[in-house]
């Protein structure tokens, strides 16, 4: 039996239009510093509601905002 169950958290088919993400688009249009900040609020966002709203699911995607922001600091740290 083969159940397809969506990665809510790391690939919402809601944030998916055509062949590009959404956050794909945002880092491609905004300044490192200002997606830095774009993830991090998202933290901020996730981390604060969690109890009241989707409980580990909000973590979870806290966790993936996070990774983005560290990510892009450590490809910054590789460039130098």
């Amino acid at each position: 039996m083969n159940i397809n169950f969506e990665d809510t958290v790391n690939h919402p088919s809601y944030y998916t239009a055509g062949q590009i993400e959404v956050i794909d688009y945002i880092r491609d249009n905004l300044t490192q510093e200002k997606y830095i900040g774009y993830c991090i609020g998202n933290v901020l966002k996730y981390v604060s509601r969690y109890e009241r709203k989707n409980g580990v699911e909000d973590l979870e995607k806290a966790v993936v905002y996070l990774n983005w922001a560290i990510n892009v600091l450590k490809e910054e740290k590789v460039d130098e």
